[in-house]
């Protein structure tokens, strides 16, 4: 079985067995702690907000939805079915489009490219999911969809996040509720080096534009009740200006 397709099946097992109810997922935070913050950054360092808006990898589609409110054309992308069925139902009417896409498939994202011309992609935590070996076709899937005229804003875990998540998997009563499918289905969040992505983004031809710190929300407590949230480094990024 290849890596691709071994991806590919735990993550259609997790989201057959996902909750529809909001918020049930670890990282399917409310937009407005999430994509709402992101887009502050964003937004203004758009070359042209009415290109396409891609929101890759975007599971069950609640950020995608929020991006649909605010952008004429958004399409939501993901290597799962199940996400995407997710996804349809929680939007019946059609605020966005969702289509199956593997962005690590060598032509995927050209494909896509072809058909929509340059765009703007939003990616939130897609990376450290990926196999070591998948993460620069990632990167380069993302230079191909913004072309000349797109930007793309990228959030990721930091180093820093890893013994977050490394002491939450080996509390003594077990990883909390929400994080333990992730785990059980076999996609164990790894760490991505705090320098990988700037490495990365400049193999693929990418300049960073703005970058910085913030947390990344999740919709799970401790035992104490606070929210985990993990850090992360967020980047916009671009052709060179």
């Amino acid at each position: 079985m290849s890596v691709t397709m071994r991806y590919r099946e735990a993550w259609e097992g997790f989201w057959r067995e996902a909750s529809e109810e909001p918020g049930a997922v670890f990282w399917d935070a409310d937009p407005k702690v999430t994509a709402a913050r992101h887009l502050a950054l964003f937004e203004p360092r758009l070359l042209d907000s009415g290109l396409p808006m891609v929101d890759l990898g975007c599971g069950n589609g609640t950020q995608t939805r929020f991006l649909a409110d605010r952008f004429r054309h958004v399409v939501g992308v993901d290597l799962s079915t199940a996400a995407l069925d997710h996804a349809r139902r929680a939007d019946p009417a059609g605020q966005a489009a969702y289509r199956l896409l593997d962005a690590v498939e060598k032509g995927a994202a050209e494909t896509l490219h072809a058909e929509l011309g340059d765009a703007n992609v939003y990616m939130r935590g897609v990376l450290h999911q990926c196999e070591s070996a998948d993460r620069q076709p990632l990167v380069d899937g993302i230079a191909a969809l913004v072309g000349e005229r797109g930007r793309a804003f990228l959030v990721e875990p930091a180093e820093a996040a890893g013994p977050v998540l490394g002491g939450l998997a080996q509390s003594p009563d077990g990883p909390p509720p929400k994080l333990a499918p992730i785990f059980r289905h076999g996609i164990a969040p790894g760490e991505v080096a705090d320098d990988a992505m700037p490495v990365h983004l400049a193999a693929a031809g990418l300049a960073v534009l703005a970058s910085g710190d913030m947390p990344l929300v999740t919709t799970e407590f401790t035992s104490d009740g606070t929210r985990i949230e993990l850090p992360s480094k967020w980047f916009v990024v671009g052709r060179s200006e």
